[in-house]
């Protein structure tokens, strides 16, 4: 009896650990479905808030930073293009829309988890002009591989004068 407890016992306390590693797909979704999350509505994101499309993009912050509000969605991330300036602190908030999903910068050491009913912040600065890939490195399913994004990172000299639609796009003006 006490071998069968012990292995009952043993497998509770592996499958609480699979459960842990995964907080962000199981937990938190679960918490957010129990009406204990805080953060935006996933089916609502676009139509109201912080992250309707015309607020999403870069933004300037009172304290001389910028500020980046990004949308991820199966399969895109949403502005697709973003451009800023060397050596300015970014903070960015992106959530996601459909499922867990997982950019970073190629080249750099800086990523970001976008989880549904959450806003994920971070501020990273890049110290000097480049160009630099964003892809999604948490399966989100069956198009994973096509989610992709871009940041330019420009000179401060070269950034003031770029109009605010310049610095959603990528593409040259």
């Amino acid at each position: 009896m006490r071998k069968k407890v012990g292995i009952v016992l043993a497998m509770m306390l592996v499958g609480c650990a699979i459960l842990a590693t995964r907080f962000y797909e199981v937990d938190l979704a679960v918490w957010n479905f129990l009406g204990r999350g805080g953060g935006p509505d996933p089916a609502t994101l676009h139509l109201h808030g912080e992250f309707v499309e015309s607020n999403l993009g870069l933004a300037d912050d009172p304290n001389g930073s910028l500020i980046v509000r990004m949308v991820a969605e199966q399969y895109l991330f949403v502005p697709h293009c973003i451009v800023v300036p060397a050596g300015v602190p970014v903070h960015f908030r992106i959530t996601s829309a459909d499922t867990a999903h997982m950019l970073s910068f190629v080249g750099t050491s800086y990523g970001l988890k976008a989880v549904p009913g959450t806003v994920t912040e971070a501020t990273f600065t890049f110290p000097r002009p480049g160009e630099f890939k964003v892809p999604c490195h948490e399966f989100c399913g069956p198009g994973h591989y096509t989610m992709r994004s871009e940041l330019h990172v420009v000179s401060r000299d070269q950034f003031p004068p770029l109009r605010p639609a310049e610095r959603r796009t990528c593409e040259p003006q």
